[in-house]
């Protein structure tokens, strides 16, 4: 198989779920230099080992940053670009689910907390990747070459409300705070070629969705899905790949859906 992808990938939250299984997928298509970011410095040892056992030649950086914070997002780029001299692939996919319920029951600082990681951490991901982005030249030509890709996670919760009997305003208010900055980006950043767009899963077989779902607690938004199951992380992934490529070339400002058909159906 030809590799779909190259350059330097950074990716936040490769510590575990889907942005571990990115990193995989990435690496698996091509990628060879890696930037992996987590807040928790002691999974990343895993992401690490597990590239390197599937792929010896994988160069990977492990970066332990709060993406909540200016100075530690900024020095995550900057030693990025120092170990491997650019940065093409910019995934940003930390994020946080918080305290659910509805906005009456909810605390300023709880709400907050979800502010500060998941639309202010990646929109510093977002500026620091812009600001490298733009001064590199492209690694293939014009017009399906480009000086960068961003792919920001945001959630099919970024497009359609949650259900009040799971509500989440907080997540869900921010995920659509992603997908307003994404399209914004996007047309602000096409002309200097530098493509933006959102990956918006729906219910995922990750470790924390997983537990939740052992409880019974997920079987009423389970069985909304059409395709009846969770997704898998590794679905998840592949899709990121094809938004990382030049597959994806003609694409940008755009939220890629993958939910089983649930927002299909929006019940």
């Amino acid at each position: 198989m030809a590799n779909l992808l190259r350059g330097v990938a950074f990716i936040t939250g490769a510590g575990s779920g889907i942005g571990q299984y990115t990193a995989f997928a990435l690496a698996r298509h091509g990628v060879r230099q890696l930037a992996i970011c987590d807040i928790r410095p002691e999974v990343l040892t895993t992401t690490r080992d597990e590239l390197k056992k599937r792929h010896s030649d994988v160069e990977v950086l492990n970066i332990e940053m709060d993406t909540s914070k200016e100075d530690s997002v900024q020095s995550a780029v900057d030693q990025t670009v120092k170990k491997f001299g650019r940065l093409d692939i910019g995934i940003n996919n930390a994020g946080i689910g918080g305290v659910a319920g509805q906005t009456a029951d909810q605390e300023l600082k709880h709400f907050q907390k979800v502010m500060d990681v998941n639309i202010n951490g990646v929109w510093l991901c977002q500026r620091a990747q812009i600001r490298q982005m733009l001064q590199q030249e492209p690694l293939d030509p014009l017009p399906r070459g480009n000086r960068g890709v961003i792919i920001n996670t945001a959630s099919m919760l970024g497009l359609v409300a949650s259900s009040p009997i799971s509500a989440a305003v907080s997540y869900t208010t921010s995920k659509h705070a992603v997908m307003g900055m994404t399209k914004t980006d996007a047309i602000a950043y096409a002309p200097k070629g530098i493509r933006i767009n959102a990956m918006c899963p729906g219910y995922v077989g990750t470790p924390l969705l997983l537990q939740a779902s052992e409880t019974g607690a997920m079987d009423g938004e389970i069985a909304k899905v059409p395709q009846g199951r969770l997704g898998e992380m590794d679905e998840i992934a592949d899709a990121m790949v094809f938004l990382a490529s030049p597959m994806s070339s003609f694409m940008t400002g755009q939220g890629l859906v993958v939910d089983g058909g649930f927002t299909a159906g929006c019940y």
